[in-house]
C-alpha cells in the first residue's frame, strides 16, 4: 500500500508483467513493420519511461520524439487537451507509431489524430500499453495493446496523481475503500477483550463485529443465514466456514462508510483468517493487525473465578473447566499468531493492570497502524 498526498493506492500490476507487456507490444510491432523504420512518438508526460523500455527492446532501427499533452486534472480525465509541445520534424511519407501508456476515454488519441490529419505521414499507428475498455468511447482503432484494465484509477511507470507516482516501476490502482483500521482482537477468557473492544470502537469511531452476537442476531431473527447456521448446530456440527464470512459479510457491508472494524471471535483458524482477508481485499481493505491480550494463567483464572460469583455463568464457577478454556484459546490461537507474525502484523499487549492503562497500551499500537 502506498499513499501519495491524500489518497490511499494499492499494488495492481507488477513491473515484471509490465516488462512483458512491452517486451511483447515491442516484437509485434517490429514484425510487423519489417525494414521499415518508424517514427515512435511519445505522450509527455506519462509516457517516458514506456518510450525508454520500449525502443530498448524494439530490436530493429527507429527514432524517436515527443510531443506534449495535457488532459488530466487530478484522478479525472478532462475534455480540454491542451498542446504543449507540437511536432518539430518532417513526417511526410513516414510510418508513425504513437506510443502511449494509457488510454481511456480517447480524448488525448482524437487529439492526437487532429495533429496528424495535414501531417501527410505513410500511416499511424497507435500502441497503448494500458488501455480502459469501459472508458473509451471514441472510434478510432488501437492497433497495439499491451493489457485492458478496468476503469479505475492507476498511477505508477509514468503516470501520476497531481505529480506524485511516476517514478514508480510498478502500477498502484486507486483505493475506492480509503484508509480503514481493520484489527482481529484476541485474548484468552477473563483477558477483558469485551471491554477493551468497547473502548477502542468509541476511541477510534469502529465497528465491533463480534461473532457470538452475529450468529444471536441472526438464529434469533431468523434470517436465511441465520437458520442455515443453525439447521447445522441442530445436529451437533460445526457451522461451515463460508456461511460464518457471509454473516460478516452482511455487517461490514451495513457499515459500508465506517473507518474500520474490529473483529472479535473471528477467526480461528488459518483457513478463516484467509477467508477474513479475502473479504476485506474484496472491499477494497485488509486486516492491519492482530492484537492479543496477554495475561498470565493464574490472571484469569482468579478473574474468572471471581466473575462467575455474579456471571451466573457455570463455566466461569468450575477451576478445572476454566483452565481448559484457556488451554483450546492457546491451542487454537498459536498458529494463528503465527499466521499474522508472518505478515508483521502481529502485536502482543500486556492485559494486567487497570483498565484505563491496557486502553493506552492498545492506542499506542493502533495509532502507529
Amino acid at each position: 500500500m502506498i499513499k501519495l498526498h491524500d489518497l490511499y493506492f494499492k499494488p495492481f500490476i507488477s513491473a515484471k508483467e509490465i516488462d512483458s507487456a512491452v517486451q511483447t507490444m515491442a516484437d509485434d510491432i517490429a514484425a510487423d513493420l519489417g525494414d521499415e523504420v518508424p517514427v515512435f512518438i511519445g505522450i509527455l508526460n506519462g509516457s517516458f519511461m514506456l518510450v525508454s523500455d520500449f525502443v530498448k527492446k524494439y530490436p530493429k532501427p527507429c527514432e524517436v520524439t515527443f510531443i506534449k499533452l495535457a488532459s488530466y486534472e487530478g484522478v479525472k480525465s478532462t475534455e480540454d487537451i491542451q498542446r504543449l509541445i507540437g511536432l518539430t520534424q518532417d513526417l511526410t511519407g513516414r510510418t508513425v507509431v504513437i506510443l502511449e501508456d494509457i488510454i481511456d476515454s480517447g480524448n488525448t488519441l482524437e487529439e492526437v489524430h487532429r495533429i496528424f490529419k495535414n501531417e501527410n505521414v505513410k500511416q499511424l499507428l497507435i500502441a497503448t500499453l494500458f488501455y480502459k475498455p469501459e472508458a473509451y468511447d471514441k472510434d478510432f482503432k488501437l492497433h497495439y495493446v499491451g493489457m485492458e484494465i478496468p476503469n479505475k484509477f492507476i498511477v505508477g511507470y509514468g503516470l501520476d496523481y497531481n505529480g506524485l507516482g511516476r517514478d514508480l516501476p510498478a502500477v498502484y490502482q486507486l483505493k475506492t475503500t480509503q484508509h480503514m483500521t481493520n484489527i482481529v482482537l484476541f485474548g484468552p477468557p477473563g483477558a477483558g477483550k469485551g471491554t477493551q473492544a468497547n473502548f477502542l470502537k468509541e476511541k477510534y469511531d469502529l465497528i465491533h463485529i463480534s461473532t457470538g452476537d452475529v450468529f444471536r442476531f441472526n438464529i434469533k431473527n431468523e434470517t436465511a443465514l441465520g437458520m442455515l447456521a443453525k439447521s447445522f448446530m441442530d445436529k451437533g456440527e460445526l457451522v461451515p466456514d463460508q456461511v460464518t464470512i457471509d454473516m460478516l459479510n452482511k455487517e461490514v457491508e451495513k457499515n459500508a462508510d465506517a473507518k474500520g472494524f474490529i473483529f472479535d471471535g473471528f477467526p480461528r483458524t488459518n483457513a478463516q483468517a484467509k477467508a477474513l482477508d479475502e473479504l476485506m481485499e474484496d472491499k477494497d481493505s485488509q486486516i492491519n493487525a492482530m492484537v492479543a491480550l496477554e495475561v498470565d494463567d493464574e490472571v484469569l483464572v482468579e478473574r474468572l473465578l471471581e466473575r462467575g460469583k455474579t456471571s451466573g455463568r457455570t463455566d466461569d464457577s468450575d477451576e478445572n473447566i476454566i483452565r481448559n478454556r484457556i488451554k483450546q484459546y492457546y491451542t487454537k490461537t498459536a498458529i494463528l499468531k503465527d499466521y499474522y507474525a508472518d505478515q508483521n502484523k502481529y502485536f502482543g499487549v500486556d492485559g494486567v493492570g487497570s483498565i484505563e492503562d491496557i486502553t493506552v497500551r492498545l492506542s499506542t499500537v493502533l495509532d502507529k497502524l
